[in-house]
Formats: C-alpha cells, sequence, structure tokens
C-alpha cells in the first residue's frame, strides 16, 4: 500500500512546474541556439539548478529543462540582461546561460 501511494505521489509531483516564471523574467526573451545578434551585448554567465530526481525517480528532462529555462529568465535581470541562450544542454538538474542586453525587439 505504501509503494502504491508513494508511486502515485512521485507520478503527481512529476507533472507540476516548480518554478513559476516572476513578472522580470516575462520580458526576458530566449535566444535559439546559433549566433548571437550582433546588436546585442555580453552580460555574462546564468548559471541555475533544479532538481531532477525525486527519491529515485528521475524527473521529466522536458519538464526539467523547461524550469532551468524559467529560473534562467528570473535571474536575468540581476545580470542587467534582456536575453538568455543556453550554452550547453543540461546536466544533473544544471545548466549554463550565456545573458545579453539586446536592443528591443
Amino acid at each position: 500500500m505504501r509503494l502504491l501511494l508513494l508511486s502515485a505521489a512521485i507520478l503527481a509531483t512529476s507533472a507540476c512546474t516548480w518554478v513559476p516564471i516572476e513578472p522580470v523574467g516575462k520580458a526576458v526573451r530566449v535566444l535559439p541556439a546559433g549566433p548571437v545578434p550582433t546588436c546585442c551585448i555580453d552580460k555574462g554567465e546564468v548559471v541555475v539548478t533544479v532538481k531532477s530526481k525525486v527519491g529515485f525517480y528521475n524527473r521529466n528532462p522536458l519538464r526539467v529543462q523547461e524550469e532551468l529555462e524559467t529560473l534562467a529568465r528570473n535571474e536575468a535581470p540581476s545580470a542587467s540582461a534582456n536575453a538568455v541562450q543556453a550554452s550547453g544542454l543540461p546536466a544533473d538538474g544544471s545548466q549554463r546561460f550565456k545573458a545579453f542586453q539586446c536592443p528591443p525587439r
């Protein structure tokens, strides 16, 4: 019975997004992979981390990636940036993003 309840709890929490977008993060855009527009100024790097495992259960990799991107968007304004671009793929719940100040679209 306990195993059934634990399994149900894990499945229920795996569908949840644990990282909400903050108002400052809504203004930050995510640049696609590839060259950065020449009009953007490099503002450094943002490194973010979320839980990729809950106990012995590996969380959905797409959900983890979405949460990492949301965290990067939330953190970008603290680096005076309004755009982020992933520097690589997520690894163990952590990911690096380049931060940029780009002109408004």
